[in-house]
């Protein structure tokens, strides 16, 4: 089946490259010193240097490759508030309900980021289906709705499964959850919008400046690059999926885990809409997730899960995908897949966001496959720390950032883990009937 999915064009890069293609256009030369250096230019990153510049701070944006190579020209393109942050724990502590409250206005910045800027990215408030993967994930989806809504404001409800034909064209789940206040952009020119918003804000971007080693303390930092040595004041931690070496202890806290995503060749708009009645982004209840969308015109199927736990080519990890995505819609199979790729989720260890800051070095770190939204509005909280313009301090920056020990930051576990995740959600699906 392998060569069969493949269309004539194939490329192995993401798909949002099409439309956005990393850049060194707007880079700028090292300078010598700056008042505030941010490692990483993803969404985080550019939200903080974004801040920082419209207030008068002089800041500079340190990116390893081209400007918007990682996650955030990747990922699916789908945001949301709250709907994750939580999961596992007690909805009703004080600490839940303030992450949740956060989660929602985090939600309400980056419209209003995306309106503010003029960021033309194809953003639309579609709503998201979560479809239970068994009976009993449907009644805990249930349990959460009453708590989402208050707190987050997610304008939630259940879906019974005699009715889920309305959000979603496919018999694999037991009902859903309905999240109204979510939506979908296209990624990369999400980031594109923001790296044009910092330049002209006065932020200073530099490419293929990787950091090899962080000295010094709050005012008398020294940041060695692969484009030379630069002093600053304060120093931002922004590389979440991607953290190395030169933050050894933000490394040992987040777990690089690899997500893979394919898109479909042109199904046509009215076949798309047949599949997505009402073009909701789609995720799922299970540990080991698949998530989907149309994408942003409207002709094709974005499809994305883990479909290995370990090092895996995009070609490598396309047929799995694939399979994944015919057992939701068998009605495509025999379609072919014009893009396949992958990038490096950061999960945490308590699977929450975090930002704060040790020895010094501010971070905002952690978004646990949903960094749109989260990793945009703790760069931006980041910045208002920096600038003293925070008016209390963020539910995500009390939270210790736990490790495990002798973890170092190679994720040698995930096949060990991966596997029991997928056999547990396999014996739930084959128990349920």
């Amino acid at each position: 089946m392998a060569a069969d999915i493949f269309a004539d064009s194939f490329k192995a890069e993401p798909y949002w490259w099409e439309a956005a293609r990393p850049t060194a256009a707007l880079a700028s030369t090292l300078p010598d010193a700056t008042d505030v250096a941010i490692v990483g230019g993803g969404y985080a990153g550019l939200s903080t240097a974004l801040e920082l510049a419209r207030n008068g701070t002089d800041v500079t944006v340190l990116e390893a490759e081209d400007l918007g190579w990682g996650a955030s020209s990747r990922n699916g393109g789908m945001v949301s508030g709250g709907v994750n942050v939580g999961k596992g724990r007690t909805m009703e502590d004080d600490a839940t309900r303030a992450m949740l409250a956060e989660a929602g206005a985090a939600y309400a910045h980056l419209e209003n980021l995306i309106a503010r800027e003029g960021i033309d990215c194809f953003y639309a408030r579609t709503g998201r289906f979560v479809g239970a993967h068994t009976p009993a994930a449907y009644e805990a989806q249930a349990k959460r709705v009453e708590a989402l809504n208050r707190l987050a404001e997610s304008e939630a409800y259940m879906v019974p499964r005699d009715r889920q034909h309305e959000e979603i064209a496919s018999d694999f789940y037991h009902g859903g959850m309905v999240v109204q206040r979510a939506g979908g952009v296209h990624p990369a020119l999400l980031h594109k919008g923001m790296l044009e918003a910092a330049h002209k804000a006065g932020a200073r971007l530099c490419a293929g400046a990787r950091v090899g080693r962080i000295d010094g303390a709050p005012g008398s930092f020294r940041l060695s690059t692969s484009k030379g040595e630069l002093k600053a004041k304060e120093v931002v931690i922004a590389t979440n999926g991607y953290t190395g070496d030169a933050t050894p202890w933000q490394k040992r806290r987040l777990v690089p885990v690899g997500s893979f995503i394919i898109a479909t060749e042109e199904l046509g708009e009215e076949r798309v809409r047949a599949l997505f009645p009402k073009l909701r982004m789609i995720s799922e209840s299970k540990r080991v997730l698949c998530y989907y969308r149309p994408s942003p015109d409207g002709k094709r199927i974005i499809f994305g899960g883990r479909a290995k736990f370990g090092q895996a080519t995009p070609t490598e990890s396309a047929p799995i995908l694939y399979g994944f995505m015919c057992d939701r819609f068998p009605q495509i199979r025999g379609e072919k897949i014009t893009h396949a790729w992958t990038g490096n989720v950061a999960f945490t260890f308590d699977r929450l966001p975090h930002m704060g800051r040790q020895a010094g070095l501010h971070y905002a770190l952690g978004c646990n496959g949903s960094g749109v939204v989260m990793m945009t509005h703790l760069g931006h909280r980041t910045a208002l720390n920096i600038l003293g313009h925070a008016n209390s301090p963020s539910a995500y920056e009390a939270l210790p950032m736990p490790t495990v020990p002798l973890y170092g930051g190679n994720p040698w576990f995930l096949p060990i883990v991966g596997s029991y995740y997928r056999m547990r959600d396999w014996i739930d699906r084959r128990t349920a009937g």
